[in-house]
């Protein structure tokens, strides 16, 4: 069963504040992986993270292609992490878009003045530690 926790909901939802942005990995429906940071993301729910992507290149195209991801967060002042592998859903428009785009940190929404950008939710499938654990499953 996938139920984040309230520690993950604080460290996530605050972890460009802390240094510590959240990494996105994908791979396109060829297999070639593109990895980068998302400060936008966030614990949407108790079974999803979402985040904005506000950028519309390479991660969206291979989410489209591919939806399967993997979210890495490591906190290295506390040694705290997980890895969030999971499938994505694009919200171009609607109230889920919405949601995810009124809780974006300032930092990232006002990098999107025009707000073109889509909400991506992660329904995560596995929660999972650096040494491979898995902590939760689905």
């Amino acid at each position: 069963m996938i139920n984040l926790t309230d520690q993950m909901r604080e460290m996530i939802d605050n972890a460009v504040a802390n240094g510590s942005p959240c990494i996105l990995a994908t791979a396109s429906k060829d297999g070639e992986p593109d990895i980068g940071y998302k400060g936008s993301m966030m614990v949407f729910d108790n079974e999803s993270l979402a985040y904005w992507e506000r950028t519309r290149r390479q991660h969206l195209k291979n989410v489209q292609e591919n939806p399967k991801v993997v979210v890495l967060f490591r906190d290295p002042k506390t040694r705290v992490n997980f890895r969030f592998h999971g499938v994505v859903t694009i919200h171009e428009k609607g109230a889920i878009r919405d949601q995810v785009m009124g809780r974006t940190v300032k930092d990232e929404i006002d990098k999107d003045p025009e707000r073109k950008g889509a909400a991506v939710v992660i329904r995560v499938d596995n929660v999972t530690n650096l040494g491979g654990q898995v902590l939760q499953s689905r």
